[in-house]
Parts: structure tokens; C-alpha cells; sequence
């Protein structure tokens, strides 16, 4: 764990690192779900530092609570988690995330920085894209994302969105008003997953949906790598 300084000057945030064996080739910052910088989210960050990426994971919920690490699969700690939501301010977060890619790209040199997130880091990794200088964003499963179309016009580096056609969260009207806004963007391209729910390609849990998982994933390194290297 390292600590960032807020861009607002009102503090500084914990954030979880996984540096590679090697000089890494770019950074990826990894924005949590509802759920706080826990065991996926960490192993989120593992995986790219063995792919070669430095992965940092910020706490974006400190301000609220410092430090929360919840598991979705126990009801209670799913509704402190939905409870935590309901009072983050997502202008703060993305502020947040500006400072940790702000940080990432001096620690490689003035490479490029990425962004990947999940849930609400779905949904603030297309805000981030929008409203910051990142070089590439992914979302997976992205809450409230055809809320955000008004900010389309901003976004000028390459997007990824992973969509599971059955997500509770985001029913079938919100993800046709997602493709009708973003299918013809030139820098955004969304993938649907049949029969998948939120939360598919959560590394453990009952969430996880391996062969869908894998398959984002397998797009997510590719564009990664694309865009990236």
C-alpha cells in the first residue's frame, strides 16, 4: 500500500500497487466496485503486474470509510457496501483517479496510463475517460452508463465496455440507449454477453462467470496491449 495526495488538497488516499518483475511497459489503474480495494480487486492489480503492467488500485471510498474491504456474497456486508455508495461523491472519485493516473504516469516515466473498472469503476472508468487524460479505459458492466451520454463528445482516447445482456443492475432499455448513444463512436466499442449477470468477471465469489470472464478479459489484455504498448 502507498498513499496518494488528493488533487483537492483535503487529505491523501491509501492505494493498492503491483509492480512487475521488470520495467513495466505502461500503468493501469484499477477502480474498485461498491465493495472497497478487497481480494478481487487486489488480484485484479497481481494479474497486470505479471502481465507486465504497474497496477495501482486507489481507495476511493476514503472519505466515507478508510480501508473497507466487503465481500458481495455476505447480504450484510452487500448492504454496507450499497449503503457506502449512496453517500460517495463520484466528482471526488474521478478527482482521485486524476491523481493516481497523475502519479502512475511519473512513476513510468511519462508512459501511458490505463484504466480498467468494475460496477462503480465501470461507470467512473468511461467518466474517466471522458473528463481526464487517460490513454485507455475499460468498464466492465458499468452502472448508470447511459446517464453519462452527454459526456461522449469529451472522449478522445479509446474506450471498452463489457455489457451482460441479463445485469439487474442495468436492465435491457438502459443498454439499448447505451448502444443507440456509443455503437457509432469512433474511439468506444461495447461487447454483449448473453446470459450474463453484474459482476461475471469477479475473480472469486459466486459472481464469477469463468467462460464469459475469460473471454473480457482475453479483450480487455488484448486492447490493453494495443493500445498500451
Amino acid at each position: 500500500m502507498i498513499s496518494i495526495d488528493a488533487i483537492s488538497h483535503d487529505g491523501s488516499f491509501a492505494a493498492y500497487v503491483a509492480e512487475p518483475s521488470s520495467r513495466p511497459k505502461a500503468a493501469i489503474i484499477v477502480i474498485q466496485e461498491i465493495f472497497g480495494v478487497n481480494t478481487g480487486i487486489r488480484r485484479k492489480c497481481d494479474t497486470l503486474a505479471e502481465a507486465g503492467y504497474l497496477a495501482i488500485a486507489p481507495d476511493l471510498f476514503w472519505r466515507i470509510e478508510p480501508g473497507i474491504d466487503l465481500d458481495p456474497d455476505i447480504p450484510e456486508q452487500m448492504q454496507t457496501a450499497l449503503a457506502l455508495m449512496g453517500k460517495f461523491d463520484q466528482d471526488k472519485g474521478i478527482a482521485d483517479i486524476e491523481a493516481t493516473i497523475r502519479f502512475a504516469r511519473e512513476k513510468v516515466g511519462g508512459g501511458k496510463v490505463g484504466a480498467v473498472g468494475y460496477c462503480l469503476g465501470g461507470r467512473l472508468a468511461f467518466m474517466t475517460a471522458a473528463r481526464t487524460d487517460v490513454d485507455a479505459s475499460v468498464g466492465y458492466y458499468g452502472v448508470g452508463i447511459d446517464g453519462l451520454l452527454g459526456e461522449k463528445h469529451a472522449i478522445a482516447r479509446p474506450v471498452l465496455l463489457h455489457v451482460p445482456v441479463e445485469d439487474h443492475f442495468v436492465d435491457k432499455d438502459a443498454q439499448g440507449r447505451m448502444h443507440a448513444g456509443l455503437d457509432d463512436h469512433p474511439k468506444v466499442t461495447l461487447y454483449d454477453y448473453p446470459g450474463e449477470d453484474h459482476g461475471f468477471a469477479t475473480e472469486i465469489g459466486a459472481r464469477r462467470s469463468e467462460a464469459a470472464a475469460k473471454l473480457a478479459d482475453e479483450r480487455t489484455a488484448k486492447f490493453f496491449a494495443e493500445h498500451l504498448g
